[in-house]
């Protein structure tokens, strides 16, 4: 077990924490009565779940908590010191969005400056130079964005932000022992402590971009000291684990707006912790449920960076984890992936390809049609394969054509106009065949094959 790091000791360390959560404790209320007097407050709206305007530059007071017992505890030499610039800058840029709600490419350019500043300070993916920035770069943009993309709810956001450090910590005493990581983590677990009595179901401050940013960067770069200090490529992955439910978070959006199409960065209201609420959960037993699992991940990750775990013990502990992910995902019951899964998994996607091809095939056969006879022989046949029940060609007075096709009653029908006075009808049962075919492709198909080919049955005829 490595031991408290640097010069500080035990105790020094232990106040570190102290005055870091006494200062966010006692802090944090003055914050917000001085922005509540000023009327700089979040207020209710469409995809808010809170019902009363609340001050938003919570931090404010994280970070001074944060700055005041970090500096007791560091001597010149480090590292931990050099996290500093990097945050002054993701900090700036979350107090300026949240008084004036900078567009987002601004935000952006703050967030990468803040990340290059974070990489020339010496915290960087272990690698060649290109790929370490690149990589770099990426990981403290995600978990910046992460946290930020998780303040949802009173107290979702650090709550895990506090469970993420103290796994971060606890990842820095065991085993050799990373002391700047040990140094760094402590100030804003106490802070975050702090902030989490006032920012607690019911809430009377938020943290604001301020905070979320803040805290989604100083997560990061705890990620990138903790994945340089270990022995095995597969232990890099640890401090995803540690950070799980934020990246999910992100991972999760991306993917469901990628499926429907949709801007990748819109705003919504079908975030993990909506989504908890939807299925009845209470705010506090959605955020509860949120911790738990962040806290198997917490588990996880530990165990992940053991240093004395064996290689397939790691891979056993990454395996637990994508199933365990995987479960929690299916439980929120996403439609995106329900659809998602059933194309690519129960058979959905083969059998939306065989109708769009038996469409297809229809309609070259009416397109080639030579006769009525013909182009109603092959509109019949598409339909007695779909199983539908009938099909009738019907003009104003008469029944043109009919076709039925079994003894089994109709439970719907659809009705397509030819034009003029003539439509067509077909009947069906429920439930539909395996490979039904599809009825606005069929009504397509056979509207534009008789509006092509009437012309020449009339010529036809007349000859």
């Amino acid at each position: 077990m490595g031991g408290i790091a640097g010069t500080a000791g035990t105790s020094a360390m232990a106040w570190a924490f102290g005055k870091s959560f006494l200062i966010a404790l006692f802090l944090t209320p003055i914050v917000r009565d001085i922005f509540r007097a000023y009327n700089i407050v979040d207020r209710p709206g469409l995809r808010k779940v809170h019902a009363y305007p609340i001050p938003r530059l919570g931090g404010i007071s994280i970070a001074a908590a944060f700055l005041i017992g970090l500096a007791g505890v560091l001597d010149a030499d480090s590292l931990a010191w050099k996290l500093l610039p990097g945050a002054g800058v993701i900090f700036a840029t979350g107090v300026l969005d949240d008084f004036f709600n900078l567009p987002p490419r601004l935000k952006l350019v703050g967030q990468v400056l803040a990340a290059c500043v974070a990489f020339w300070s010496g915290f960087r993916v272990p690698g060649p130079l290109p790929v370490s920035f690149v990589l770099t770069i990426g990981w403290l943009l995600l978990t910046t964005n992460a946290f930020n993309l998780v303040d949802g709810l009173d107290g979702l956001c650090a709550g895990l932000a506090f469970i993420a450090t103290a796994t971060m910590f606890a990842a820095g005493f065991f085993g050799s022992g990373i002391p700047a990581l040990q140094l760094a983590t402590l100030p804003l677990a106490g802070a975050l402590l702090g902030f989490l009595f006032h920012n607690f179901n019911r809430a009377t401050m938020f943290l604001g971009d301020s905070g979320a940013l803040l805290i989604g960067f100083l997560e990061g770069c705890y990620g990138l000291l903790w994945a340089e200090n270990v022995e095995s490529p597969v232990s890099m992955l640890a401090p995803v684990l540690a950070v799980s439910i934020p990246l999910l978070e992100v991972s999760v959006s991306i993917a469901r707006r990628f499926i429907q199409q949709q801007p990748i960065f819109a705003a919504d209201r079908r975030h993990m912790h909506h989504r908890l609420l939807d299925r009845g959960l209470t705010r506090r037993r959605s955020v509860v449920m949120l911790y738990l699992w962040a806290a198997s991940g917490a588990i996880l990750a530990l165990l992940l960076g053991y240093p004395e775990l064996g290689g397939v013990p790691r891979l056993a502990v990454l395996g637990i984890f994508c199933v365990t992910t995987w479960a929690g995902i299916r439980q929120l019951r996403y439609p995106e992936f329900e659809v998602a899964g059933g194309l690519l998994i129960r058979g959905d996607f083969q059998r939306a390809m065989q109708s769009k091809m038996r469409v297809q095939n229809l309609a070259e056969a009416l397109r080639q049609a030579k006769t009525e006879d013909e182009w109603w022989d092959s509109l019949a046949g598409a339909a007695r394969d779909a199983g539908w029940a009938g099909a009738q060609w019907l003009t104003k007075d008469s029944v043109r054509r009919e076709q039925v096709f079994g003894e089994a009653l109709a439970t719907w029908s659809f009705q397509i106009v030819l034009g003029g006075e003539e439509t067509l009808r077909v009947d069906g049962t429920l439930p539909f065949a395996e490979t039904p075919l599809d009825l606005l492709g069929f009504a397509e198909a056979v509207r534009k094959s008789f509006a092509l080919r009437q012309g020449t049955w009339v010529r036809a005829q007349l000859s």
